[in-house]
């Protein structure tokens, strides 16, 4: 028998700030976190916009003097990491409870420590290897967030990190379950942290020329599926998840927000950045994650696409639903959280959980912004164009899909005794 897995807490750094609630009541009206680069002078760059973290604060969550030596990602992940054991009711009383063995960490980072990385390499450069911080190695790596929510709580338990691109946060979602599935583990903090807004992380996606280049309408930018769509817009934050073993949360008497129903991860094994074009790789992903939880394809009500606003790959991802899912398809709210918050990369997948999780919780769907001008191949699909769908949430689907063709899917559904 499978054990039954839970979500019984989330925590966020976004756009819109470290509240939960906030951020989706942000979603649901409409409303567009992106705005001019305020992190560094970004004026020689041909992009100028993001979607950066705003109304950040350590306070309460981290000792003041290490945050300030820190990259933000790491930052980011413990703030999130530590809401969200706030959210699942495990305060320092509630802590001191659990068998810390038995409890885990896997917070993943596409990019790591960029800032620190920048601000290393300029040291070096102008003032000598000498003058290198000594903090340096230990806050570029991708697996300090986990290691430092680690031992802040004193959980010894899995703890590591995952890097697979825009796919990193899903893929440290499945980890975190299948720790639990085999026993590892009764509870996981997982998701994905990533902080991309300095002067390396957004010249290397302008070097790509991935981005839009919008610095006239940067909130209209990012335009999932609309036929003008011309780049993705770069976001930064963390979505972070408390799972659990159903027995495990049932006996600390947890609330339980939705149920972990089933997770894949494949690969494309086709180029470094593009899609398989038929969106092959992306449907036999979402497949596998409906065999894994055992769901029928009538029960999903709602897909949060990956949709990156590029031209190529939101409708792979289209023709890979079809694929999987038929007629059955316009059934379906399709929608791209990343038209209001920009892509958070490694983040994505955890942020983007979050919102299917509310989505579950309040039978409400939040809108796909700056679509005016939809594509011929998606016309005829309910992808929540600029508007709120009032939708009972039975099963959501998240997608995440990463620069080398990594895949990861997650599902979500209704808890139900």
């Amino acid at each position: 028998m499978k054990k039954r897995i839970v979500v019984t807490g989330y925590g966020i750094v976004s756009c819109f700030g470290t509240d939960v609630d906030h951020f989706y009541e942000q979603l649901l009206q409409g409303k567009s976190g992106v705005r001019p680069i305020e992190a560094f002078d970004c004026s020689t760059f041909s992009t100028k916009f993001a979607g950066e973290v705003q109304d950040f604060s350590v306070d309460g969550y981290m000792d003041k003097k290490q945050a300030r030596r820190v990259d933000p990602f790491i930052r980011y992940a413990m703030v999130a990491g530590k809401k969200a054991l706030e959210s699942a009711q495990v305060n320092e009383e509630a802590l001191s409870k659990l068998d810390k063995s038995r409890c885990g960490v896997i917070i993943g980072s596409g990019m790591g420590g960029m800032s620190v990385f920048h601000d290393g390499v300029k040291t070096l450069t102008e003032k000598g290897v000498n003058r290198i911080t000594p903090f340096f190695v230990p806050y570029i790596i991708t697996n300090m967030g986990s290691a430092l929510l680690a031992i802040d709580t004193g959980f010894t338990g899995p703890n590591y990190s995952m890097s697979t691109a825009c796919a990193t946060s899903n893929h440290s979602i499945i980890a975190a379950a299948n720790h639990i599935q085999l026993g590892d583990a009764d509870l996981m903090v997982c998701g994905g942290a990533e902080a991309p807004i300095n002067p390396i992380g957004v010249g290397g996606f302008v070097a790509m020329k991935a981005l839009s280049e919008d610095n006239d309408n940067p909130q209209g930018a990012s335009r999932p599926w609309d036929t003008s769509r011309n780049g993705f817009v770069v976001g930064e934050g963390a979505g972070v998840l408390v799972l659990e073993c159903y027995e495990h949360a049932k006996k600390r008497g947890a609330r339980i927000l939705a149920e972990y129903t089933g997770g894949h991860i494949n690969c494309d094994a086709y180029h470094i950045t593009a899609p398989v074009e038929d969106g092959s790789g992306v449907a036999d992903c979402m497949k596998k994650t409906l065999e894994n939880g055992n769901i029928l394809l009538e029960e999903v009500d709602y897909i949060n696409a990956h949709a990156t606003s590029t031209p190529v790959g939101d409708l792979c991802e289209i023709r890979g639903i079809r694929t999987v899912f038929g007629d059955q398809t316009k059934n379906i709210v399709i929608n791209a959280t990343k038209s209001l918050t920009g892509h958070c990369l490694g983040a994505a997948g955890g942020i983007e959980s979050i919102a299917a999780i509310k989505a579950i919780e309040t039978g409400k769907i939040h809108p796909t912004i700056n679509l005016k001008n939809v594509e011929e191949e998606v016309k005829d699909l309910n992808l929540a164009q600029n508007q709120v769908v009032d939708r009972k949430v039975r099963t959501a689907l998240v997608n995440s899909f990463g620069f080398g063709g990594h895949n990861a899917v997650v599902a979500f559904s209704q808890f139900k005794e």
